[in-house]
C-alpha cells in the first residue's frame, strides 16, 4: 500500500469534529491491525489531546516545536519524536507550511 503526502493534502481539511469545527487537519492514509498512519497539517493551533496508542512523529515539512510532557523540543523536517500513549504533547510556534506523519501503534496505554 501506498501514501502520498500531496494526496493527504488534497483531503485536507478532513470533516468537521468537535474538536476541530473548522475541519480536522489530519486524515488516515493507511491501516492494519494496531498501526495505522495519519497524516498531520495543523493550521492555527494544535487541539489534540493525549492518545490511547503509542505514537511517532515523521516531520516532513516546515518546523515549529513539539511539547511532550511539559518538555520542548525543536521540530523540523527530517527529525522524529516518539511520545507514549497516555502523554500530553501538541506541537507550538509551527510555520504555515507544517505537515507530519503520524504512526500509532500497539495496544490501548501503550506497550
Amino acid at each position: 500500500m501506498k501514501a502520498s503526502i500531496s494526496e493527504a493534502l488534497g483531503r485536507l481539511p478532513a470533516a468537521p469534529t468537535t474538536i476541530w469545527p473548522e475541519g480536522a487537519p489530519f486524515v488516515t492514509m493507511m491501516a492494519g491491525g494496531t498501526m495505522s498512519v495519519e497524516v498531520f497539517a495543523p493550521k492555527g493551533r494544535d487541539r489534540q489531546q493525549p492518545h490511547s496508542q503509542d505514537e511517532l512523529y515523521f516531520i516532513h515539512s516546515g518546523q515549529g516545536e513539539i511539547v511532550i510532557n511539559g518538555q520542548r523540543y525543536a521540530a523540523a523536517a527530517g527529525d522524529a519524536f516518539f511520545v507514549a500513549a497516555q502523554v500530553a504533547h501538541q506541537f507550538e510556534n509551527f510555520s504555515e507550511d507544517f505537515v507530519t506523519w503520524v504512526v500509532f501503534y500497539g495496544p490501548p496505554a501503550g506497550e
